[in-house]
């Protein structure tokens, strides 16, 4: 990390015996998408800029679907940190993870090592996995946020596969029925992703398997799914997943899991072994951390609440971005908590810390609505501008590949995607149908060196 000729700042914020000057240190919570764009907005600035994460590698979490469905291989959508900021002479990084802040002392206290002071702090933490009370949903459920569920889930569908394979007599008992709940893009993609997966790769894989019996089962609670999207977006959407095979079960709700079935609100269950929930998030742990020990004000979904500059009120040093922030647009209205909302608001994080170190006022956030867009299948995808047009089917599906291949994190990641999308859509093939068992609650991953990570 570049420092000043006048002074060295140490970790824990102690000014060296060099001078009484130093260069404000912005330190960043987190590697995700409002992390990694507030570090590169500060490129160049004449800050010290520290990231601080538990793992050390930018994960492109839209895609982590397809490492779940044997899709892409985890090192497609990871970029260590260190390599992305190799060329940005002002950022250092550090492998903790943050346990709390105090804003008076201006500190952020980690597991690993001694508080670390900043001068100013983005707090672009994430989100975790709202269960929304559900019994058992946590204990049973596979959650999608990070990339050991998506490597754990992988291997528990295609073990589910061979223990079928074993004794078909377990297939009566639903170890072939795969549930998700939550009909949001998410919910979506994942029930596609298996569908294909099944159908296309699996089929051949088991050819002693009846795969006329495998289910995959989208449940919703809603009376439609996509929601955000236009009728004919949501409609379509449905008649596509049914097209190629998913149970889509819409004003349906959950009100238990067991190790074996899904119970819903009607009185009815499910046998399962797999219940995959994508049915919403709230604010990562630290917020309620900081509610607790700062007195900071939450909001839906556990969301720290900010001003219109992204800042904590009465910390103007603080600045929380991406789907831990609850950053509201004039009408008050919470600002979605997707991937542009986070990239745009770690921009304009990074813009206004700039600002007051200059001594300049800061400017308000507003959102640059890009448009949405998901892919439910093979040439079958929603797409929807900010002025309503929407387009569906394979133009969407075109569109959805060039955008996500583009905002992946490293050009070498970029190619290798690509290319395995090219490979898979021509030999019908997915390459990393791996059972690697890993940790819970950890993103440690120890994959063979099968793909290309730059």
């Amino acid at each position: 990390m570049a420092t000043s000729a006048t002074a060295i700042r140490s970790t824990d914020g102690q000014l060296s015996a060099e001078g009484l000057v130093h260069r404000p240190r912005i330190v960043v919570i987190g590697s995700g998408h409002a992390g990694l764009e507030a570090c590169k907005a500060l490129s160049g600035e004449d800050v010290d800029v520290l990231m601080v994460d538990r793992n050390n590698y930018h994960k492109f979490q839209p895609l982590l679907y397809q490492v779940a469905t044997s899709g892409l291989q985890t090192g497609h959508i990871c970029m260590p940190v260190r390599h992305i900021f190799q060329q940005q002479d002002n950022f250092d990084f550090r492998l903790a993870t943050v346990l709390g802040v105090d804003l008076e002392a201006q500190l952020v206290h980690v597991e690993e090592g001694p508080p670390i002071h900043y001068d100013s702090l983005i707090i672009g933490a994430g989100a975790s996995v709202a269960y929304y009370g559900v019994e058992g949903a946590e204990e049973h459920g596979f959650p999608l946020k990070n990339v050991a569920d998506a490597v754990e889930l992988r291997a528990h569908v295609l073990r589910c596969f061979e223990e079928a394979n074993r004794n078909p007599a377990l297939i009566e008992g639903g170890v072939l029925n795969f549930v998700i709940v939550g009909g949001g893009p998410t919910g979506v993609e994942m029930a596609g992703g298996l569908r294909e997966l099944f159908d296309q790769v699996l089929r051949k894989d088991f050819p002693g398997l009846d795969l006329n019996r495998v289910r995959v089962i989208l449940l919703e609670r809603a009376d439609a799914l996509m929601l955000p999207y236009k009728a004919d977006l949501q409609v379509y959407t449905k008649d596509a997943l049914e097209h190629i095979g998913v149970d889509v079960r819409l004003e349906t709700a959950v009100t238990e899991v067991t190790p074996t079935e899904v119970r819903l609100a009607d009185g009815t269950a499910i046998l399962t072994q797999t219940l995959i929930w994508a049915a919403g998030v709230r604010a990562n742990p630290l917020a309620d951390v900081l509610s607790e020990t700062e007195g900071i004000e939450q909001t839906r979904g556990g969301r720290l609440v900010t001003d219109e500059y992204l800042r904590l009120p009465m910390h103007p040093n603080v600045f929380v971005a991406g789907d831990i922030a609850g950053a509201a647009d004039p009408q008050g209205v919470l600002y979605p908590q997707v991937a542009q909302v986070a990239i745009q608001q770690g921009i304009q994080a990074a813009g206004n810390a700039i600002r007051a170190h200059r001594g300049l006022g800061p400017e308000a956030f507003v959102y640059n609505d890009l448009g949405m867009m998901a892919t439910i299948g093979r040439n079958r995808a929603i797409l929807e501008l900010p002025n309503g047009t929407g387009m569906k089917g394979f133009v969407a599906w075109c569109a959805w590949v060039f955008v996500h291949v583009v905002k992946l994190a490293g050009f070498r990641n970029q190619v290798a995607v690509f290319f395995s999308w090219v490979y898979s859509y021509i030999t019908w093939d997915r390459t990393p149908r791996l059972i690697i068992d890993v940790e819970p609650e950890t993103d440690e991953i120890q994959e063979p060196a099968l793909s290309v990570t730059g």
